[in-house]
């Protein structure tokens, strides 16, 4: 009996969104580990991530790179398919949806800082939305709403400097503080 071997080709772009996709993980793993005075409120570190991969490849690789952030973070929390991957899962598309839509507008106002800001109503606006319609009553989610809201404005400006400031160093300074990485 004889078995074939199925081999897929593996471009450069693919290898790329898999070293973005392993760096979003880390960070949605570090992240994990930081306390947080209210559940459900953290920083997005993995979102400067996405947010750079967005503006320098493309809405398509952002897409890939959050999806695999997503499967990724389930499968290493053991909660793949429980109630916060979906709330993961539904804050990470409607950010996307937010930023699919945000490419249309002016580049001139809507900067780094700006888009992040979008991008983190959405992912909060996709978890709440999801929450109201699955886990929460309504009333609950307006009286949490003022702080989400202000943790997505604080989160999502922070996150789009540095994102920004990333943009802004010479490619010789982000090549010399970038990971060593093997072919």
């Amino acid at each position: 009996m004889t078995h074939s071997v199925i081999e897929l080709p593996v471009t450069a772009d693919d290898r790329r969104i898999a070293r973005l996709a392993a760096l979003a993980i880390g960070l949605t793993l570090a992240e994990a580990a930081i306390p947080s005075p209210l559940p459900g409120v953290k920083p997005g570190l993995a979102n400067i991530v996405i947010l750079l991969v967005l503006l320098q490849h493309g809405w398509r690789a952002a897409a890939w790179v959050s999806a695999l952030r997503v499967l990724a973070g389930g499968l290493l929390f053991g909660s793949l398919f429980a109630p916060g991957f979906w709330l993961s899962a539904a804050g990470a598309l409607a950010s996307l949806l937010m930023l699919a839509l945000a490419r249309h507008l002016p580049r001139a106002y809507f900067g780094p800082v700006s888009l992040s800001v979008l991008a983190a109503f959405g992912h909060i606006g996709g978890q709440l939305a999801l929450a109201g319609w699955w886990l929460l009553p309504g009333a609950a989610l307006i009286k949490l709403m003022p702080v989400f809201a202000a943790a997505a404005l604080i989160f999502g400006a922070v996150n789009g400097i540095i994102v920004s400031r990333m943009l802004a160093a010479p490619a010789s300074d982000r090549r010399q503080s970038a990971p060593c990485t093997r072919p």
